[in-house]
C-alpha cells in the first residue's frame, strides 16, 4: 500500500489574485481570473523555445525556425492541463514581446498565469536546439548570466496557494542560482511533508542541467536541503546520481526513499521506467516509436504523472500511462504544443496491448482487465 491515498481529489474552492506581489512592471493584457484550487502548481523556468523547421541539420546550416512555450515546469502545467488538470506555473519573463507571448501561450493550453509577472533588467531567456533523430538533440541556453525566472523572489511568494495545491512541482534547476534557490526552499517549507492531506504530492524533477552548475557536488549539496520536503523524485540515471550518489536504479530509488521520499521513479532509457514504494516496485517498458525530437518528452511524462496520481490509479497503470504520454511528444517536433490529450495516450497504449484506463471503453479501447 502506499502511504498516501491517491484517490482524494481536494475540492475546496479558493479565489487566487494575480501574482502582484511580483513587483514589475504589468503587461497591459487581461489576466486570467481562475478561482479553483489547483491540482498542479509548478514553479521555475521558463523560455521561448527556438525549433529549426528543418529536421537533421546542423544548427549553423538551418534557415528557419519556429518558437514555442518552453521551460520544464512550464511544459508540465502544460502537458497535465492537455489531461483536464486546473494547473499553473509561479515563474517570471523579461518584460518584453516574448514575455507577452507566454503569457498569450499559457492562456491558450489552460494554465493559469496569475503568478507569472515581469522582472526589469533582463530578456525573456530564449532556448535553440538542433533536431537529428534519433538521438541528437543539443541544447543552447540563452539566459547567462541570470534569467528572469532565477529572479523569483520567496518573500514575495503566495504560500496559501503553494500549501494548498494538490500537487506542487520544482526542478533542481531552480536552486542553481538566488533568489531562486531561497524561494524554492521557502516554498517547500510552507507545506512540510508532515503536514500533507491525503492525496497531496510534493514533486521534486531532478532535472540536472551542468551548465547551469560550478559542480555535481554543490547540485547535490542543495539537492539535499530540499529532499526531506519530498514525496515524489523522478529523475534519469545521471540525475539520480547527482541527488543521491552512483549505484543501480535500484540502489539509487532506495537512497530517495531513505531520504523520505514515497514514490522514486528512476527513468531506465531504452528499458523503460521504475517506480519504488517502501513495499512495491513497478517497472513500465518502453513503449517504442519514431523518434523526431526527444526534447520534452520528459515534461510530457511528467504531466500526465500527475495525471495518474489525481485519478487514483494503481502505480503501475499511472507508470504505463506517463511512459505512453512521453513517447508521443518524442514522436513530435515541439514541446508545448505536442503535449497529448487522454484520448491520444489512451489510443497509443491500446494500440500496443497496453492497459488502458476505465473509462475509456466507450471508445473501443482495451479497458483494465485487458492482458498488457
Amino acid at each position: 500500500m502506499w502511504s498516501r491515498s491517491l484517490g482524494l481529489q481536494r475540492t475546496a474552492a479558493l479565489a487566487f489574485q494575480p501574482f502582484s506581489l511580483f513587483r514589475g512592471t504589468e503587461f497591459p493584457q487581461e489576466r486570467s481570473a481562475i478561482t479553483v484550487t489547483h491540482e498542479l502548481l509548478t514553479i521555475g523556468r521558463i523560455s521561448v523555445d527556438i525549433y529549426p523547421n528543418e529536421i537533421g541539420v546542423d544548427l549553423e546550416d538551418v534557415t528557419s525556425f519556429g518558437k514555442y512555450l518552453g521551460g520544464s515546469p512550464s511544459n508540465v502545467a502544460v502537458a497535465a492541463a492537455r489531461h483536464g488538470r486546473r494547473t499553473a506555473v509561479i515563474t517570471r519573463t523579461g518584460d518584453d514581446p516574448f514575455g507577452k507571448y507566454l503569457h498569450r501561450e499559457l492562456r491558450k493550453f489552460n494554465v493559469d498565469d496569475s503568478f507569472v509577472s515581469p522582472v526589469q533588467g533582463w530578456p525573456t531567456p530564449v532556448t535553440f536546439c538542433a533536431i537529428k533523430p534519433p538521438g541528437d538533440f543539443p541544447l543552447y541556453f540563452y539566459r547567462f548570466p541570470t534569467a528572469p525566472d532565477l529572479q523569483i523572489n520567496g518573500a514575495e511568494l503566495d504560500l496559501a496557494a503553494i500549501k494548498d495545491a494538490t500537487i506542487f512541482w520544482s526542478t533542481v534547476t531552480g536552486l542553481c542560482q538566488e533568489p531562486s534557490r531561497a524561494a524554492h526552499l521557502a516554498a517547500h517549507e510552507a507545506r512540510p511533508r508532515t503536514e500533507l492531506k491525503d492525496g497531496q504530492y510534493t514533486i521534486l524533477d531532478l532535472d540536472y542541467r551542468p551548465m547551469f552548475w560550478d559542480s555535481e557536488e554543490q547540485a547535490r549539496a542543495e539537492v539535499a536541503k530540499i529532499l526531506p520536503h519530498v514525496t515524489v523524485a523522478i529523475g534519469n540515471d545521471k540525475e539520480c546520481a547527482v541527488a543521491v550518489g552512483e549505484g543501480t536504479p535500484d540502489e539509487q530509488a532506495d537512497r530517495l526513499l531513505d531520504a523520505g521520499v514515497e514514490i522514486a521513479v528512476v527513468k531506465l532509457g531504452p528499458e523503460g521506467v521504475m517506480a519504488k514504494t517502501r513495499t512495491e516496485r513497478v517497472v513500465s517498458a518502453p513503449v517504442p516509436v519514431e523518434t523526431v525530437n526527444g526534447l520534452g518528452a520528459g515534461d510530457s511524462f511528467g504531466g500526465a504523472f500527475c495525471h495518474g496520481l489525481l485519478s487514483g490509479w494503481p502505480l503501475a497503470q499511472v507508470l504505463d500511462y506517463a511512459n505512453a504520454a512521453g513517447a508521443i511528444v518524442a514522436s513530435r517536433l515541439s514541446c508545448a504544443d505536442a503535449m497529448p490529450t487522454p484520448e491520444e495516450v489512451t489510443a497509443l497504449l491500446a494500440e500496443r496491448g497496453r492497459l488502458v484506463p476505465a473509462g475509456f471503453s466507450s471508445a473501443g479501447l482495451a479497458t483494465e482487465g485487458a492482458t498488457p
